[in-house]
C-alpha cells in the first residue's frame, strides 16, 4: 500500500475528485429533462367581459390565466396559492398521466387546495406535443375563469411535419354567462338545467381581440374551447384553415374553411395571410341552438390599409351531419413524427387484441330535487377521503371497486362513488353512447384514444365493420351525437 504524505499529491488528488465530481454533476444535469417553474396566486377579482362588472377567477391577477409554454418531456412545477374562500383545483386537460394521476387536479384523485393553503403540481409532459388547456374543476369555478392556454413544442432535434410559423396564437373560446357560477350551481340544486349563456367570449372578451400578422406570413393558431356546454364554430373571413394537430397528435393537413370545436376539444391549424392587406374577422358562433351566440377578434395584417367592415362570414348552424363528417376527415399522418423521431404510425393500434368492452350510456334525472347527471345509471358522489389516498393506505368502507358496470344495468338513477377497475396495460374498447338531445362532449382525463368510429343510433358490435384501424386520431375529447 502507498500512503500519500505529501501535500502538493493530497492537493491534487483532491482537485482531480473535485473535478471528476463536477464532470458527473454536468452530465447528470445535461441528462436529466428541464424543469419550468410557475408561481400562481388564486384570488377572485372583478372583470367585465360583457361590459358588466363580474367576478372572475384570475391567476396572479389574469383572466385568462397565464400560457404554459413547454418542450417535450419538461417538467412543470406549477405552485399554487389558492386565496379563495373555498377549496380549488386545477387539472390539465390533455396533459397525460403516466402514473401521476394524484396530479390531475379533479375530485376523487386528487385533494383540494383548501383556502389560504398551496400545493405544488409536478407535471412531465412525457413523450407529448400540441395544444391543451388547464381549468378549475371544482364548484362551477370554471364559469368564472382560471383558465388558460397549454403549449408543449417539440424538441428541436424532432423533425415537425410544416416549416415553423411567423408566430404562434392561443386562441380559447367559450360560452359565457352573466350569471355568477355559485348561481349557475343552485340553478342544478334546485332540479333545473342550465339555462342558455349569454354571450360567447375569445380569449376573455365578445369582440376587439386583434391578432396581429405579416402580409405573406404563415401563423399557426392554437384553438380550444374552454366553454362550459357548447359546441362552437370558427372560421376567418377570407382564409382557409390547414389542420395540423388535434390534442398531440399531427393530424393529415386538410384544408378547412371552418371548423366545429367542441367542448374541451384543441385543435391546431395553420393560416397564410396571403389576402389583400386589410383587416378581417375572426368568427366563433355557437353550434345546434336556436340561438346563434356569436363572437369576432380581428386578424389585422401589419399593413393594413382598411378595417373590418360588411357582414360578419355566416357559419353552419344545425347541421349535425356535416359535423359527424368532418370529424371522420381528422385523421393521424402515419408518416410525421409525435414526440419520438420514429413515425406516429409505427404503433398498429388496429392490430393489438381488445381485452375487454366498456359501454358508458349518459342520463340525467332529478335526485333528491336536485339535477344530476349519470353514467350507467350511476351519479358520482365524492368520498370524502380522496380515492387515490384510500387506495393508497387501503382504507377500507371508501369505495368499491366495481361500483359502475361495464354496461347499462337499466336501473333508475342512484348516488354512488363510482370506481370502475382495470388491468394495468390493458388494452379496451370504450363504447360512448348519448341517448339525449344535445351534442356531448366525452373527456378520459390523463388518457388518449384513437376515435375508431362515429354514427348516430345505437352501437352494435356490427358497428365494427366500419372501425378505423389504420389512421383514426388519437385525442383525450370527443363528440358523441344524439
Amino acid at each position: 500500500m502507498k500512503l500519500i504524505n505529501k501535500p502538493s499529491q493530497l492537493r491534487s488528488l483532491l482537485s482531480l475528485f473535485c473535478s471528476i465530481l463536477l464532470l458527473l454533476e454536468l452530465a447528470f444535469v445535461a441528462a436529466e429533462d428541464p424543469y419550468r417553474f410557475f408561481d400562481w396566486t388564486i384570488t377572485y377579482g372583478d372583470i367585465y367581459p360583457l361590459g358588466v362588472k363580474q367576478q372572475g377567477i384570475l391567476i396572479n391577477g389574469q383572466f385568462p390565466g397565464p400560457e404554459i409554454y413547454s418542450v417535450t418531456n419538461d417538467n412543470l412545477i406549477i405552485n399554487v396559492h389558492n386565496n379563495l374562500t373555498e377549496p380549488f383545483l386545477l387539472s390539465w386537460n390533455g396533459v397525460q398521466q403516466r402514473r401521476n394521476s394524484y396530479q390531475d387536479g379533479v375530485y376523487g384523485t386528487t385533494c383540494p387546495i383548501p383556502p389560504g393553503k398551496n400545493f405544488t403540481y409536478t407535471l412531465q409532459v412525457k413523450d407529448q406535443i400540441g395544444s391543451f388547456f388547464y381549468f378549475p374543476s371544482l364548484a362551477f369555478h370554471k364559469a368564472a375563469g382560471g383558465f388558460g392556454a397549454i403549449k408543449i413544442l417539440s424538441r428541436p432535434r424532432i423533425p415537425v411535419p410544416f416549416p415553423d410559423p411567423a408566430g404562434d396564437f392561443s386562441l380559447l373560446i367559450g360560452d359565457w354567462y352573466q350569471i355568477n357560477h355559485k348561481k349557475l350551481q343552485s340553478v342544478l340544486d334546485f332540479g333545473h338545467r342550465l339555462p342558455f349563456p349569454q354571450a360567447v367570449l375569445i380569449n376573455g372578451r365578445p369582440s376587439g381581440t386583434t391578432f396581429t400578422v405579416e402580409q405573406g406570413k404563415t401563423y399557426r393558431l392554437r384553438i380550444s374551447n374552454v366553454g362550459l356546454q357548447n359546441t362552437l364554430n370558427f372560421r376567418i373571413q377570407g382564409h382557409d384553415m390547414k389542420l395540423v394537430e388535434v390534442e398531440g397528435t399531427h393530424t393529415i393537413q386538410t384544408t378547412y374553411s371552418s371548423l366545429d370545436v367542441h367542448v374541451g376539444q384543441s385543435y391546431s391549424v395553420l393560416i397564410t395571410v396571403d389576402q389583400a392587406p386589410k383587416d378581417y374577422y375572426i368568427v366563433v358562433s355557437t353550434r345546434f341552438t336556436n340561438k346563434i351566440l356569436t363572437s369576432t377578434a380581428i386578424l389585422h395584417y401589419s399593413n393594413s390599409q382598411q378595417s373590418v367592415f360588411g357582414p360578419i362570414p355566416s357559419g353552419p348552424t344545425t347541421q349535425i351531419d356535416w359535423s359527424i363528417k368532418q370529424a371522420r376527415s381528422i385523421r393521424t399522418n402515419l408518416t410525421a413524427s409525435g414526440p419520438r423521431p420514429n413515425p406516429q404510425g409505427s404503433y398498429h393500434y388496429g392490430l393489438i387484441n381488445i381485452s375487454r368492452t366498456i359501454t358508458l350510456v349518459s342520463s340525467t334525472a332529478q335526485v333528491n330535487k336536485k339535477q344530476r347527471y349519470a353514467v350507467n345509471s350511476v351519479s358520482f358522489t365524492p368520498a370524502d377521503t380522496p380515492l387515490k389516498l384510500a387506495d393508497y393506505f387501503n382504507i377500507g368502507g371508501i369505495f368499491q371497486v366495481g361500483s359502475i358496470p361495464d354496461s347499462p344495468s337499466g336501473r333508475p338513477m342512484y348516488l354512488d362513488t363510482s370506481v370502475m377497475g382495470a388491468d394495468f396495460r390493458a388494452f379496451v374498447e370504450v363504447v360512448f353512447q348519448n341517448h339525449e338531445n344535445i351534442i356531448q362532449s366525452w373527456h378520459i382525463d390523463g388518457y388518449s384514444f384513437w376515435v375508431v368510429g362515429m354514427d348516430g343510433g345505437v352501437w352494435t358490435p356490427n358497428s365494427r365493420n366500419q372501425y378505423n384501424l389504420r389512421d383514426a386520431v388519437s385525442r383525450s375529447t370527443t363528440q358523441v351525437n344524439s
